[in-house]
């Protein structure tokens, strides 16, 4: 069964832009083309215009954020804001200057929200110049914790972007609120959600259920997308990328017992 992935309130996202940073995505798929307002892929395979997804992982991030209210498909969680396709990440793999063009791209198009399920070990000065520069202009960056957990809270497993303090770092928790094994742990983890068996939109108007804190980091960008607009309508005005920051860690629930280098504030939740 195709699981309902929309968390029930009366906001939909409509008016926020996220900018997806990932393998690409499948801009036909039933429950997501009318959501994607511009594409532009970074990778040296095909053209500009070629975001096609060769892995599946970007459509499947995409249809967590947003995917349309279809009767046998599913629905995100912000299933009326606009999504910006960035392809950064190849049948070939992912390198820094894709990701950093891409970055620039996301800046350009003025995103509220930019979601990198993506990370590696290296650091690089201009990438994190560019998170920087995002979040000071009011976009929220939105990164995976990583999948290299050893279920130990005290050892370190770091991967950037994820790890820059600008950015908010996601671990992952499954359906009982119980980190999954592999959540990375570190003192830069901000909030955890649901990463364990997630059904989302795959390619060739398929769905897919699959694992991750790639999974969970979409449910945060998709709640910030909820609480922009809630914050917009309710303030009249924007918020600074610290104030929807505050307001994302209100909905929060801390684990009891669990460390905070595995759940950061606690698992996100808005019903």
């Amino acid at each position: 069964d195709i699981c309902n992935l929309y968390i029930t309130c009366k906001d939909t996202g409509k008016g926020i832009k996220v900018a997806i940073l990932d393998t690409g995505c499948d801009i036909n798929h039933v429950c997501l083309k009318d959501r994607i307002v511009a594409y532009k892929n970074f990778t040296s395979n095909g053209n500009e215009n070629d975001v096609r997804d060769d892995s599946g992982h970007g459509t499947h991030v995409a249809g967590i954020i947003a995917g349309n209210r279809t009767k046998q498909g599913v629905t995100g969680v912000a299933p009326e804001c606009d999504l910006v396709i960035v392809k950064v990440i190849s049948s070939h793999g992912g390198f820094d200057n894709d990701i950093i063009k891409g970055l620039e791209y996301a800046i350009e198009q003025k995103v509220d929200i930019i979601n990198m399920s993506l990370g590696g070990v290296g650091i690089h000065k201009t990438m994190h110049d560019l998170i920087k520069k995002a979040t000071e202009l009011g976009i929220s960056v939105v990164c995976a914790g990583g999948n290299y957990g050893d279920g130990n809270a005290n050892t370190d497993e770091l991967i950037y972007p994820g790890a820059f303090e600008e950015v908010i770092e996601v671990g992952a928790v499954d359906s009982n609120d119980m980190i999954c094994k592999f959540s990375n742990s570190n003192d830069m983890i901000d909030v955890c959600s649901y990463g364990k068996g997630i059904t989302s939109t795959f390619p060739n108007n398929r769905y897919a259920k699959l694992d991750g804190t790639s999974q969970a980091t979409p449910h945060v960008s998709g709640v910030l997308a909820l609480l922009k607009q809630k914050f917009k309508v309710e303030q009249g005005r924007v918020p600074t990328e610290m104030e929807l920051y505050n307001e994302l860690i209100k909905y929060t629930k801390q684990l009891e017992g669990v460390d905070k280098r595995l759940q950061g504030h606690g698992v996100v939740h808005i019903f």
